[in-house]
């Protein structure tokens, strides 16, 4: 499938970096201090959702601030060492302008720079947990993005291995691209499925990126 767009914006964790064992070895512990039976902590969506709304769903509100610090804590102290650019992420990324793509992440900022960091990604334009009012799978976040690039929310394209992330994508109105990296392609509802950004191409134009991806 080949696409134009005015701009690529890219969810972060499963999508240009992987911190899958990083991010269960710190939420298990957080869980355990929190005394959150397994039972509880098993039912709550985990990936692509802010700390925050996790917390809310499993802890009585006065708790939620001070254990959202707590897992932000934990996961930047396992940083080093813990995070890995996925397949296909570098290269993809050395081909754009830095005006025409952005980072939409549920980690906070400070969580989010950290790992991008860990791995020699420095984008222009970040969307982190801190800049929203409401998370994915609400299109907020990927709005602000496209706002903050000056770019059609229509002539934009998603990337994302979660679903909440790409209900995000579509509920902005902006195509998706989904990656196989976390969820099954039968979890995934997106205009195209690829294994990771391995499988997609562009071509920088005159006015935007033509993207071509495969399976």
């Amino acid at each position: 499938m080949e696409i134009h767009a005015e701009a690529l914006l890219f969810d972060n964790d499963g999508t240009l970096v992987s911190s899958l064992e990083s991010v269960d070895r710190c939420w298990t512990k957080w869980a355990h201090e929190y005394g959150i039976t397994a039972e509880d902590f098993a039912r709550v969506e985990l990936h692509g959702r802010p700390a925050a709304e996790i917390a809310a769903d499993l802890l009585p509100a006065g708790l939620v601030p001070e254990a959202v610090a707590r897992i932000e804590a934990l996961e930047v102290e396992d940083v080093a060492g813990s995070v890995v650019a996925l397949p296909g992420t570098l290269a993809l990324l050395a081909q754009l302008p830095p005006e025409r793509w952005a980072v939409v992440t549920s980690a906070t900022r400070r969580l989010a720079e950290a790992r991008l960091d860990e791995v020699g990604i420095r984008p222009k334009t970040t969307v982190a947990a801190d800049d929203i009012t409401r998370g994915k799978p609400d299109p907020e976040p990927y709005l602000l993005a496209a706002r903050q690039l000056g770019a059609d929310p229509a002539r934009c394209v998603v990337f994302e291995d979660a679903p909440a992330g790409l209900a995000s994508g579509r509920a902005a109105g902006m195509r998706t691209v989904a990656l196989t990296t976390t969820h099954r392609a039968d979890e995934l509802d997106a205009d195209v499925v690829v294994t990771d950004l391995s499988a997609v191409s562009v071509q920088v134009t005159a006015d935007g990126v033509t993207i071509t991806a495969g399976a």
